[in-house]
């Protein structure tokens, strides 16, 4: 009896799960492209702020940004070039 419960119970979780993901493509799938653009827009100013400093713009918060640079090296090359600049900006780092 045990099992067959269980079964049905699992039957049941996968459903949810399936129903679950549907509502989210159904809800989300048309947006996904703004979404996206706005999620870059955003990590776009985040590497702005971190990177101020380097850059020469005087920032406050520098002592506390400086432990993140190392999080933003991956995606600095495609930063720079997406900010229309074709070198790095950074003479500490040559990317190019």
């Amino acid at each position: 009896m045990s099992q067959s419960h269980s079964g049905s119970s699992g039957g049941l979780g996968q459903w949810w799960s399936s129903f679950r993901d549907g509502l989210v493509e159904f809800y989300v799938g048309p947006y996904r492209q703004t979404l996206k653009r706005e999620q870059q827009a955003e990590d776009d100013f985040f590497t702005v702020v971190v990177l101020g400093e380097a850059l020469g713009v005087p920032d406050p918060a520098a002592y506390y940004t400086a432990e993140l640079m190392p999080a933003l090296w991956e995606n600095f090359h495609a930063w720079h070039r997406r900010m229309g600049l074709p070198r790095s900006p950074l003479d500490h780092i040559g990317c190019c």
